[in-house]
């Protein structure tokens, strides 16, 4: 096996690089342990000087990072951009915050002194997906170093150059060697890396049957497991909404990433009285926005990163409209080189059809009229996935406790649109995983929760 890079927008190959040979798979396993023993030791200080440098380099060389992430899976440029500035903002955050979130926690008991301390767990695999190539990798890496953790990177096949570049990017930082190396893995070696006693823990974002095939691997060896797996998030537009408002934010939330994001907005569930303005402004912005080249910087709407991908989301468009969903807008897979899917919007959506139950991965708007809001709600919890949910309404206490006490998923928002902030936990339930990234939880999930206690 290889990992290889095609251009989605021509179809060709870039590069390949080989998989790791079992010599090298040893080494860096050993590397990764070792450099555990002294990264563990070096105070926070020196971790956050680390960091800080990672963060200077991101921006300094944005343009760069964001050619490659467009050259490999499609990325437009901007976005690429503000991925690259995402990722130095994270790295500042833990580098300025760590010290406060593992400071020893004091408890009163019988003993002279107690308290909880928290450190580093060892060598950790984490396995990453293509459509946020940078990003999901810091919003790990960034807490779990500033821990004391070492890193092993698996990352998606389609993006070897982005994974290579991120370990230069972090040696280039300052990070002694050992504490972040890439592996190109094929399953059954990350697999045997699971397994290997040097590895502590397992984080994955991906696909809920790759969790599925980690949380399985890993609960029989017994490590610790983070997974933020896919999502089919509702957003909830109701009757007395900001039509325009809610318009705006949905299609901005579908078309993140060329729609190829777990947090992208999946279903529109819009209260009847609103539904013929809300459905006009969708179709006319998802209308307006320019898809093409991602390397042309007035493209809103890039290519998909693979052409199965696409595939499968044309299958699932069309075994929609089978089923007797309406489509306003897109539908067809142009002519042409490139793996490009047109901004497409479906209405009269419904139960039994894919476009209602499954996870659609590219830049397609499902629209749900209801009679209320109490029907909106139940057709938002109507879902195997939990990782977020949004509701737009000029009653802010109203969405508030929705978001609250009614919504089922692990980050909701009122009048915007979810997304991941280094400040908060993010992370989802059901099918959508278990664990948190970001905020001070997540640096949390990677570290030996230490009771101590004196007599």
């Amino acid at each position: 096996m290889t990992y290889e890079a095609i251009d989605p927008h021509t179809g060709r190959s870039l590069w390949r690089y080989a998989t790791a040979t079992p010599d090298g798979l040893r080494a860096a396993l050993e590397r990764s342990e070792e450099a555990f023993d002294s990264w563990r030791r070096a105070g926070l200080q020196d971790r956050a000087r680390v960091l800080r440098g990672v963060a200077e380099r991101l921006r300094s060389g944005s343009d760069e990072h964001a050619r490659l992430m467009a050259t490999e899976m499609g990325k437009p440029l901007t976005a690429g951009r503000a991925e690259a500035e995402k990722c130095a903002w994270a790295c500042e955050y833990y580098a300025e915050h760590a010290e406060a979130f593992l400071a020893d926690e004091s408890a009163e008991t019988d003993a002279t002194r107690s308290y909880v301390t928290y450190g580093p767990l060892g060598p950790i695999l984490a396995i990453m997906p293509w459509n946020f190539p940078y990003w999901q990798v810091f919003r790990f890496a960034a807490p779990a170093l500033m821990a004391g953790n070492t890193v092993l990177l698996k990352h998606a096949s389609n993006v070897p150059g982005c994974a290579a570049r991120l370990e230069r990017l972090l040696l280039d930082a300052g990070l002694p060697d050992g504490c972040f190396q890439n592996l190109y893995l094929t399953n059954r070696q990350a697999g045997a890396v699971i397994r290997n006693r040097r590895v502590r823990a397992v984080t994955l974002t991906g696909s809920v049957k790759a969790g599925k095939a980690v949380a399985k691997q890993a609960g029989a060896h017994i490590k610790k497991t983070v997974l933020e797996l896919g999502g089919s998030d509702p957003y909830l537009i109701l009757e007395d909404a900001d039509v325009e408002h809610a318009a705006a934010q949905c299609v901005h939330s579908r078309l993140v990433n060329s729609g190829q994001s777990c947090i992208a907005a999946k279903r529109f569930i819009v209260v009847e009285p609103a539904r013929e303005r809300f459905v006009e402004a969708v179709v006319e912005l998802m209308r307006s926005v320019r898809m093409g080249n991602p390397l042309d910087e007035s493209t809103a709407v890039g290519p998909q990163a693979r052409e199965d991908l696409r595939a499968v989301l044309d299958a699932q468009v069309r075994a929609s409209l089978a089923k007797g969903a309406r489509c306003l807008l897109g539908g067809e897979i142009p002519g042409g080189p490139g793996w490009y899917y047109p901004p497409t919007v479906l209405v009269d959506v419904r139960k039994g059809m894919p476009a209602y139950r499954e996870e659609l991965f590219g830049p397609v708007a499902t629209i749900l009229a209801v009679k209320d809001r109490t029907r909106a709600i139940e057709m938002a919890n109507d879902t195997s996935f939990g990782l977020g949910a949004a509701v737009f309404t000029a009653d802010v206490d109203e969405g508030e406790r929705i978001a609250r006490d009614e919504l089922n998923a692990g980050c909701c928002f009122v009048n915007s649109t979810v997304h991941s902030d280094p400040r908060l936990p993010f992370g989802g339930i059901m099918d959508s995983g278990y664990g948190r990234e970001l905020g001070r939880h997540g640096i949390h999930e990677f570290v030996n929760v230490k009771t101590v206690s004196v007599a």
